[in-house]
């Protein structure tokens, strides 16, 4: 089994602040692989009014939240080289930025101004001037060039690849992260297709990218995973300290480099973008979706994972696949590793999934989101919910979440006491924690945005609420998180954390404008194909 927990979503992001190519065709839909409709239905994005689920949205409100929280993004970016800064503190001054910046930053800052734009925020002129600085200094700065993937953190005020940390003078070894190169990836296609003035600069940089570089496809005997090839974590392209955990090689020719035998392997993981990437490019095969675990098996042998799942076997693209699925209060719900908002729905924001894969996506988006805000206002009695890894309102960085929703027997907890639920494992394991007493939950507003291209309503009014029981809010939009019972706030923005409120928004406020930049008719007809066949086990208990 690969050990994903010796890797985190932080790991690859911000250590420090806690620190098409052409080919053939893949596989036309089955027609015994009919679209299947969804159990729970999930609200069609706004398109210029309200329907029926969404009558207590108030839209006038949710452009002024984008209104502040793009002022938070131009406050982290620097105005020459057009970088943001990883995070910035409440005061929005330019010696309050981080000094450090990462892809993921810099994809999430080209999002941004997207949207920025569709909501009036700034011009047509204005955007595409932005966008073109940004991808100026990208297209200057260091990078491997065999693969065209860029390191994990760069000096955001002059585009300069880090070799130390700005606060500790700590040495960096320079990082190629298959995540962080994803989320960049996922802006550098979403612009090309969004803004005619960078498209240009956009297409460079984005054409270069080879996600093949990330692909284990099992063709080293000594260093095998599972039928199909998984995603590995990163590499490193030069010598470096990191004792173990790496193999000399190279799937995309060039010098070797030294790639982790860590690997994601779970599909509720933000890593699906670089898959889809992969497949969108025709550097990676559809069958490499369907390597990844739905959940672990429910045999004793693996009773160490969070609970005995339920589900049965299918076949997709020669491999077989269990579509387990975890039962939480009614529901059968498909987990991640840590059960976060941000692995379940950040690569919704690019790609239709619930629309494109309705079997699948279109069961569990919707019944995530209501699992999570059920634990919140039901099951832990917090009051409020939205649980994703975010600032530590205590100091720090931590990841959150709905522990019932993760593989992880440790878990994403929601709250600041640790309080792990375990139900047990069946018959294999006996239940030590099956209906837990919870304590000073963190809730984090970018998870409950995200969650707005699904219920709208409910989560604006968690929103609103938020913004109006603490000392949450202040003129770059929401701070980070909450510790609900104590009203202890984290009052930074993490510039990943608000380009996801951006993205969001500019999906459900416009017309769904990431999402139509990434989602093309040749991205659909390249992508749809592969995860438009699966049906989860997800549904109703």
């Amino acid at each position: 089994m690969n050990d994903r927990r010796a890797f985190d979503r932080r790991t690859f992001l911000v250590a420090g602040a806690a620190s098409l190519a052409t080919v053939a065709m893949t596989p036309a839909l089955p027609a015994a692989a009919a679209p299947v409709e969804s159990p729970v239905a999930a609200p069609a994005l706004l398109r210029g009014g309200l329907n029926a689920q969404t009558r207590r949205f108030d839209t006038r409100q949710v452009r002024g939240w984008a209104a502040d929280t793009w002022r938070s993004l131009v406050a982290m970016t620097d105005p020459r080289t057009g970088l943001p800064a990883d995070n910035i503190t409440e005061g929005l001054s330019v010696g309050e930025r981080s000094g450090y910046t990462s892809p993921t930053n810099i994809g999430g800052y080209l999002w941004s101004t997207l949207v920025a734009r569709e909501l009036g925020l700034i011009s047509r002129g204005e955007a595409t001037g932005r966008l073109i600085r940004t991808l100026k200094t990208l297209d200057r700065m260091e990078h491997h060039a065999p693969s065209g993937m860029y390191y994990n953190w760069y000096d955001e005020a002059t585009g300069k690849a880090l070799r130390t940390w700005p606060d500790s003078g700590d040495v960096i070894h320079p990082f190629c992260s298959s995540v962080d190169n994803g989320w960049l990836g996922a802006a550098l296609l979403t612009v090309k297709n969004a803004d005619r003035g960078a498209a240009h600069w956009a297409s460079k940089a984005f054409d270069r990218m080879r996600w093949d570089a990330f692909y284990n496809d099992n063709s080293d005997p000594e260093h095998l995973v599972r039928e199909g090839g998984l995603i590995h974590g990163g590499f490193f392209p030069f010598d470096h300290d990191r004792p173990g955990g790496v193999y000399r090689g190279t799937h995309v020719g060039g010098e070797p480099v030294w790639l982790t035998t860590h690997h994601y392997d779970t599909v509720v993981s933000e890593t699906r973008i670089t898959t889809y990437l992969g497949i969108i490019t025709g550097q990676i095969p559809g069958k490499q979706y369907y390597a990844s675990w739905r959940t672990f098996p429910a045999s004793c042998d693996w009773s160490w994972h969070e609970m005995q799942p339920v589900g049965e076997s299918r076949t997709y693209f020669g491999l077989d696949v269990y579509e387990g699925a975890y039962t939480y209060r009614g529901m059968r719900i498909v987990p991640g590793w840590g059960g976060s908002m941000f692995e379940e729905l950040m690569p919704d924001v690019f790609v239709p999934e619930a629309r494109w894969a309705p079997g699948s996506w279109g069961r569990n988006h919707p019944l995530h989101v209501r699992a999570q805000r059920e634990h919140g206002l039901d099951e832990a009695g917090y009051g409020y919910w939205g649980f994703s890894p975010s600032s530590n309102p205590a100091g720090g960085y931590r990841e959150y979440g709905v522990d019932a929703l993760g593989l992880n027997p440790d878990g994403y907890l929601s709250d600041q006491e640790g309080t792990n639920f375990d139900p047990g494992f069946g018959d294999c394991r006996p239940a030590t924690n099956p209906t837990p007493t919870y304590g000073d939950g963190v809730v984090t507003p970018h998870a409950a945005f995200l969650a707005m291209m699904h219920e709208p309503a409910e989560a604006f009014t968690n929103l609103a609420n938020i913004q109006r029981d603490f000392d949450a809010y202040g003129r770059g939009g929401f701070f980070d998180a909450v510790a609900v019972r104590s009203g202890t706030v984290s009052r930074r923005h993490l510039s990943l954390d608000q380009a996801m409120v951006m993205g969001a928004i500019g999906n459900v406020l416009c017309d769904g404008v990431v999402r139509r930049g990434f989602a093309t008719r040749a991205v659909e007809n390249r992508l749809r194909p592969v995860i438009g066949i699966e049906r989860f086990g997800a549904g109703r208990a």
